[in-house]
């Protein structure tokens, strides 16, 4: 008798569980970017936010990006739902340096098509900016997310803050290679010189410019067009990045026209050596003393760097010798 009232216990039990609602995961109250300020550096070529953080809720979900506003109420500025036109690679397009040599080359590569500043992942949380975003007002901006997955769905307001902003000089220019050597005239060999300072001066947002100027460390300036400045050997210059328009050497610059950022876009690769983005140049002895190095033999100036632009602009790039005198 005491054994069926416990079966009988335990039957009721289970149909009891049975009959309660299983709960389909876990939707967290704490979902967040890395870092909610979200910094979009207007005009761009691409920019990408972190993805969100789930905090451990229960895959699938989505996302959708709500009330997008600015930071005190006020509706956004239209320009984040308008479409602009920018011109980009087609699917499956790439670069080549050695065969895109003119304009119309290039352009069977690309097409125009429409997009807006700003796109949003619905899957990973995600604000991605392109060169459009170049015609969205500063300001900062706020906007809600709402994050739906099995569970339920849940609104977080105010989840991130979008500042736009003018990108800075280092967010268009990346060195990540400047060095200079002595070369004696006689053997060849080569002496480590103090490291060159490179700088870049935005001076137009038009064009597809680069300006090199080399300076002694005076401020005096080397002159390409008499040969002051010259290839080193077989290296890689500008030339080998762009070949569109040709290197117009001045009295005191060397003026690249690369129609198109970043600068370089594309490595450059032989069948031997893969060069990367570095470019070598000479100043002949007969242009230069080097501090420490005795007059004769002579000494050449050998610098080489590897650095890009990262936006379409007319920039004046200044590499200055700290231990060089123009003679």
């Amino acid at each position: 008798m005491k054994i069926r009232y416990i079966l009988g216990l335990l039957l009721l039990s289970l149909s009891v569980i049975a009959c309660k609602k299983i709960v389909n995961g876990f939707l967290s109250d704490s979902i967040r970017y890395k870092d909610n300020n979200i910094y979009a550096k207007r005009g761009l070529p691409l920019f990408q936010s972190d993805r969100i953080n789930a905090d451990g809720s229960t895959p699938p979900f989505t996302y959708k990006l709500l009330n997008l506003r600015n930071e005190d109420g006020s509706p956004a500025p239209a320009e984040f739902s308008k479409e602009y036109e920018i011109t980009v690679f087609k699917t499956g397009a790439n670069f080549d340096p050695e065969t895109d040599v003119t304009l119309e080359l290039l352009n069977k590569k690309r097409e125009v098509v429409k997009k807006k500043p700003m796109e949003f992942n619905e899957l990973s949380g995600q604000l991605t900016f392109n060169k459009a975003s170049g015609f969205l007002p500063l300001g900062r901006y706020v906007y809600d997310v709402e994050m739906t997955n099995g569970t339920g769905t849940k609104l977080f307001p105010k989840l991130a803050t979008i500042n736009v902003v003018e990108p800075a000089i280092d967010d268009l220019f990346e060195i990540t290679d400047n060095v200079a050597n002595a070369f004696n005239d006689d053997t060849g060999v080569a002496t480590l010189m103090k490291k060159p300072t490179i700088t870049c001066t935005k001076i137009s947002s038009s064009g597809a410019r680069a300006i090199l100027k080399m300076v002694d460390k005076n401020g005096k300036v080397f002159n390409p067009k008499a040969g002051e400045i010259i290839q080193r050997g077989d290296r890689p210059v500008f030339e080998n990045y762009a070949k569109f328009n040709p290197v117009i050497k001045t009295d005191t610059a060397m003026i690249c026209d690369f129609e198109l950022a970043p600068f370089p876009l594309t490595k450059y690769v032989t069948p031997t050596t893969d060069w990367g983005f570095l470019m070598y140049y000479r100043i002949p002895s007969q242009f230069v003393t080097v501090d420490g190095f005795p007059s004769s033999p002579g000494f050449s100036v050998n610098p080489r760097w590897s650095w890009r632009l990262k936006m379409e602009g007319t920039y004046i790039v200044e590499v200055k010798f700290p231990d060089v005198t123009k003679k």
